[in-house]
Protein backbone atom coordinates (compact mmCIF):
# COMPACT_ATOMS: atom_id res chain seq x y z
CA UNK A 1 0.00 0.00 0.00
CA UNK A 2 1.03 3.75 0.05
CA UNK A 3 0.94 3.70 4.06
CA UNK A 4 4.55 5.53 4.65
CA UNK A 5 6.16 8.29 6.29
CA UNK A 6 9.48 10.06 5.65
CA UNK A 7 12.17 8.62 6.99
CA UNK A 8 14.24 10.68 9.80
CA UNK A 9 16.21 8.32 11.14
CA UNK A 10 16.62 5.63 13.91
CA UNK A 11 16.13 6.80 17.40
CA UNK A 12 17.42 5.33 21.29
CA UNK A 13 15.60 5.67 23.91
CA UNK A 14 16.97 4.19 27.36
CA UNK A 15 15.19 2.89 30.75
CA UNK A 16 16.20 0.99 33.46
CA UNK A 17 12.01 0.02 34.53
CA UNK A 18 10.94 -0.86 30.85
CA UNK A 19 8.15 1.70 32.17
CA UNK A 20 10.19 5.36 31.59
CA UNK A 21 11.91 5.93 28.71
CA UNK A 22 14.53 8.53 27.81
CA UNK A 23 15.28 9.96 24.31
CA UNK A 24 18.72 9.26 23.54
CA UNK A 25 18.50 11.25 20.41
CA UNK A 26 18.71 10.12 16.76
CA UNK A 27 21.79 7.02 16.73
CA UNK A 28 21.65 7.10 12.84
CA UNK A 29 20.01 9.72 11.32
CA UNK A 30 18.81 10.10 7.88
CA UNK A 31 20.86 10.95 4.74
CA UNK A 32 20.09 14.19 2.25
CA UNK A 33 21.96 12.34 -0.06
CA UNK A 34 19.02 10.95 -2.54
CA UNK A 35 21.08 8.04 -3.71
CA UNK A 36 21.74 7.07 -0.35
CA UNK A 37 19.71 4.38 1.30
CA UNK A 38 18.62 6.69 4.68
CA UNK A 39 17.41 9.09 2.43
CA UNK A 40 13.69 10.22 3.78
CA UNK A 41 11.85 8.40 0.53
CA UNK A 42 13.35 5.30 1.32
CA UNK A 43 12.10 2.89 4.02
CA UNK A 44 13.88 1.62 6.88
CA UNK A 45 12.82 -0.65 9.52
CA UNK A 46 13.13 -3.52 12.14
CA UNK A 47 16.83 -1.62 14.11
CA UNK A 48 18.30 -4.27 15.87
CA UNK A 49 21.59 -4.22 17.73
CA UNK A 50 24.33 -6.61 19.26
CA UNK A 51 27.29 -5.94 20.88
CA UNK A 52 30.22 -7.91 19.14
CA UNK A 53 32.86 -8.27 22.25
CA UNK A 54 36.15 -9.12 20.31
CA UNK A 55 35.71 -5.43 18.10
CA UNK A 56 33.94 -3.96 20.81
CA UNK A 57 31.41 -1.96 18.65
CA UNK A 58 27.40 -2.18 18.53
CA UNK A 59 26.47 -3.23 14.87
CA UNK A 60 22.85 -2.22 13.50
CA UNK A 61 21.32 -4.57 11.02
CA UNK A 62 17.95 -3.29 9.29
CA UNK A 63 15.31 -3.69 6.29
CA UNK A 64 16.40 -1.10 4.06
CA UNK A 65 13.29 -0.68 1.02
CA UNK A 66 12.48 1.22 -1.48
CA UNK A 67 8.95 2.71 -1.07
CA UNK A 68 7.23 0.10 -3.21
CA UNK A 69 8.96 -2.84 -1.04
CA UNK A 70 11.07 -4.06 -4.23
CA UNK A 71 14.28 -3.60 -3.28
CA UNK A 72 14.20 -5.87 -0.01
CA UNK A 73 17.70 -5.27 1.46
CA UNK A 74 19.67 -5.39 4.63
CA UNK A 75 21.40 -2.74 6.06
CA UNK A 76 24.59 -2.53 8.80
CA UNK A 77 26.23 0.37 10.38
CA UNK A 78 28.38 0.27 13.70
CA UNK A 79 29.19 2.62 16.37
CA UNK A 80 31.39 2.58 19.67
CA UNK A 81 28.30 3.48 21.62
CA UNK A 82 24.88 1.95 21.91
CA UNK A 83 23.37 5.37 21.70
CA UNK A 84 25.51 5.95 18.56
CA UNK A 85 26.48 8.08 16.41
CA UNK A 86 26.35 4.61 14.27
CA UNK A 87 28.57 4.90 10.79
CA UNK A 88 26.14 3.20 8.00
CA UNK A 89 28.63 1.01 6.38
CA UNK A 90 26.63 -0.56 3.20
CA UNK A 91 22.97 -2.71 2.04
CA UNK A 92 23.09 -6.02 0.93
CA UNK A 93 20.51 -9.09 -0.54
CA UNK A 94 22.09 -11.69 2.12
CA UNK A 95 23.13 -14.84 0.39
CA UNK A 96 21.37 -13.33 -3.04
CA UNK A 97 17.73 -13.75 -1.04
CA UNK A 98 15.33 -10.89 -0.73
CA UNK A 99 15.02 -9.31 3.03
CA UNK A 100 11.95 -7.75 4.56
CA UNK A 101 11.22 -8.26 7.96
CA UNK A 102 14.47 -9.33 10.13
CA UNK A 103 16.13 -9.67 13.44
CA UNK A 104 19.38 -10.56 14.80
CA UNK A 105 20.13 -12.82 16.87
CA UNK A 106 23.57 -13.48 19.07
CA UNK A 107 24.19 -17.59 20.24
CA UNK A 108 25.92 -18.33 23.62
CA UNK A 109 28.91 -19.04 21.54
CA UNK A 110 28.86 -15.27 20.46
CA UNK A 111 28.20 -16.63 16.79
CA UNK A 112 25.34 -14.04 15.55
CA UNK A 113 22.71 -14.56 12.86
CA UNK A 114 20.52 -12.55 10.95
CA UNK A 115 16.99 -14.34 10.71
CA UNK A 116 14.84 -12.45 7.68
CA UNK A 117 11.68 -12.71 5.83
CA UNK A 118 12.49 -14.05 2.25
CA UNK A 119 10.74 -15.45 -1.04
CA UNK A 120 8.36 -12.51 -0.54
CA UNK A 121 7.47 -13.58 3.08
CA UNK A 122 6.97 -17.23 2.54
CA UNK A 123 9.85 -18.23 3.86
CA UNK A 124 12.22 -17.53 6.65
CA UNK A 125 16.23 -17.65 6.61
CA UNK A 126 18.70 -17.91 9.09
CA UNK A 127 22.20 -16.22 7.58
CA UNK A 128 25.65 -16.62 9.65
CA UNK A 129 27.19 -13.21 10.64
CA UNK A 130 31.15 -12.74 10.24
CA UNK A 131 33.01 -12.53 13.33
CA UNK A 132 32.76 -9.00 13.63
CA UNK A 133 28.62 -8.80 12.74
CA UNK A 134 29.21 -6.65 9.98
CA UNK A 135 29.16 -9.17 6.80
CA UNK A 136 27.74 -12.90 5.90
CA UNK A 137 29.94 -15.84 5.84
CA UNK A 138 27.19 -17.39 3.49
CA UNK A 139 26.15 -20.21 5.57
CA UNK A 140 22.70 -19.73 4.91
CA UNK A 141 19.55 -22.46 5.74
CA UNK A 142 16.15 -21.73 5.50
CA UNK A 143 12.47 -22.00 8.39
CA UNK A 144 8.93 -22.86 8.03
CA UNK A 145 9.50 -22.68 4.20
CA UNK A 146 5.98 -21.80 2.45
CA UNK A 147 4.72 -20.64 6.02
CA UNK A 148 4.49 -17.32 5.56
CA UNK A 149 5.74 -16.40 8.87
CA UNK A 150 7.65 -12.56 9.40
CA UNK A 151 8.58 -10.29 12.08
CA UNK A 152 10.49 -13.32 13.91
CA UNK A 153 11.93 -12.41 17.51
CA UNK A 154 14.60 -15.16 18.71
CA UNK A 155 15.94 -16.64 22.10
CA UNK A 156 17.89 -18.82 23.54
CA UNK A 157 16.65 -20.82 27.31
CA UNK A 158 17.40 -24.16 28.97
CA UNK A 159 18.81 -26.10 25.67
CA UNK A 160 16.44 -24.32 23.32
CA UNK A 161 15.99 -22.08 21.12
CA UNK A 162 12.31 -20.18 20.24
CA UNK A 163 11.22 -18.35 17.58
CA UNK A 164 7.83 -16.14 17.66
CA UNK A 165 6.60 -14.65 14.45
CA UNK A 166 3.88 -13.00 13.21
CA UNK A 167 1.52 -13.94 10.17
CA UNK A 168 1.64 -11.93 6.87
CA UNK A 169 -1.24 -9.44 7.32
CA UNK A 170 0.19 -6.19 6.16
CA UNK A 171 -0.37 -3.36 8.74
CA UNK A 172 -3.44 -5.57 10.50
CA UNK A 173 -2.54 -7.64 13.52
CA UNK A 174 -2.67 -11.24 13.45
CA UNK A 175 -2.10 -14.74 15.35
CA UNK A 176 1.35 -15.41 16.38
CA UNK A 177 2.95 -18.21 16.36
CA UNK A 178 6.45 -20.11 18.42
CA UNK A 179 8.51 -22.51 17.08
CA UNK A 180 11.40 -24.64 19.00
CA UNK A 181 14.81 -26.11 17.97
CA UNK A 182 17.57 -27.81 19.32
CA UNK A 183 19.78 -26.29 16.78
CA UNK A 184 19.66 -22.32 15.62
CA UNK A 185 19.75 -23.31 11.96
CA UNK A 186 17.48 -26.47 11.60
CA UNK A 187 14.83 -28.87 12.65
CA UNK A 188 12.01 -26.01 13.59
CA UNK A 189 8.54 -27.16 14.22
CA UNK A 190 5.83 -24.54 14.91
CA UNK A 191 3.77 -25.37 18.14
CA UNK A 192 1.42 -23.26 19.40
CA UNK A 193 0.53 -19.16 19.73
CA UNK A 194 2.06 -18.34 22.99
CA UNK A 195 -0.39 -15.29 23.39
CA UNK A 196 -3.27 -15.80 25.76
CA UNK A 197 -6.33 -14.42 26.56
CA UNK A 198 -8.07 -10.79 25.47
CA UNK A 199 -7.27 -9.78 22.07
CA UNK A 200 -4.28 -12.60 22.01
CA UNK A 201 -5.68 -14.12 18.88
CA UNK A 202 -4.69 -10.56 17.33
CA UNK A 203 -1.45 -10.30 19.38
CA UNK A 204 -2.66 -7.80 21.42
CA UNK A 205 -3.01 -5.75 18.31
CA UNK A 206 0.44 -6.05 18.12
CA UNK A 207 3.58 -7.66 16.27
CA UNK A 208 6.53 -9.38 17.53
CA UNK A 209 9.66 -7.28 17.09
CA UNK A 210 12.38 -8.84 19.96
CA UNK A 211 12.71 -10.58 22.53
CA UNK A 212 15.12 -9.60 25.42
CA UNK A 213 15.92 -10.43 28.91
CA UNK A 214 16.17 -8.55 31.74
CA UNK A 215 16.78 -9.83 35.53
CA UNK A 216 16.15 -13.23 34.77
CA UNK A 217 12.50 -12.89 33.22
CA UNK A 218 12.25 -12.60 28.98
CA UNK A 219 10.19 -9.84 27.45
CA UNK A 220 8.47 -10.12 24.20
CA UNK A 221 8.90 -6.45 22.43
CA UNK A 222 5.41 -5.45 20.32
CA UNK A 223 4.81 -3.25 17.71
CA UNK A 224 1.73 -1.38 17.38
CA UNK A 225 1.18 -0.22 14.04
CA UNK A 226 -0.76 3.00 13.56
CA UNK A 227 -1.43 2.93 9.75
CA UNK A 228 -2.97 5.96 9.59
CA UNK A 229 -0.29 7.61 11.78
CA UNK A 230 2.71 5.45 11.23
CA UNK A 231 4.56 7.85 13.53
CA UNK A 232 2.30 7.82 16.63
CA UNK A 233 2.95 3.97 16.55
CA UNK A 234 3.96 2.62 20.15
CA UNK A 235 5.23 -0.50 21.72
CA UNK A 236 4.66 -2.72 24.59
CA UNK A 237 7.08 -4.95 26.86
CA UNK A 238 5.13 -8.09 27.90
CA UNK A 239 7.17 -11.00 29.91
CA UNK A 240 7.00 -14.68 28.72
CA UNK A 241 6.18 -16.86 30.88
CA UNK A 242 8.24 -20.46 30.30
CA UNK A 243 6.84 -23.88 31.77
CA UNK A 244 8.49 -26.80 30.00
CA UNK A 245 8.43 -25.66 26.50
CA UNK A 246 5.29 -24.23 26.56
CA UNK A 247 5.67 -20.00 26.25
CA UNK A 248 2.50 -17.95 27.78
CA UNK A 249 2.44 -14.47 27.12
CA UNK A 250 -0.60 -11.97 28.29
CA UNK A 251 -1.24 -8.62 28.03
CA UNK A 252 -0.80 -7.41 31.92
CA UNK A 253 -1.48 -3.79 32.76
Amino acid sequence: GDIRVDFIGISCYSSSDLHDWKYEGLALPASDDPSSDLYKDRVCERPKVIYNKKTGRFVMWMHIDTADYTAARAGVAVSDSPTGPFAYLYSVTPNRSDCRDLTVFQDTDDTAYLIHSSDWNKTLRISQLTDDYTGLTGVCTKAFIEQEREAPAVFFHEGLYYMITSGCTGWNPNSALYGISGNIQTGWKLIDNPCCGKDGRMTFYGQSTYVFQKDGTFYLMLDHWNPEDLKSSGYSFLPIHIDGTTLTITMED
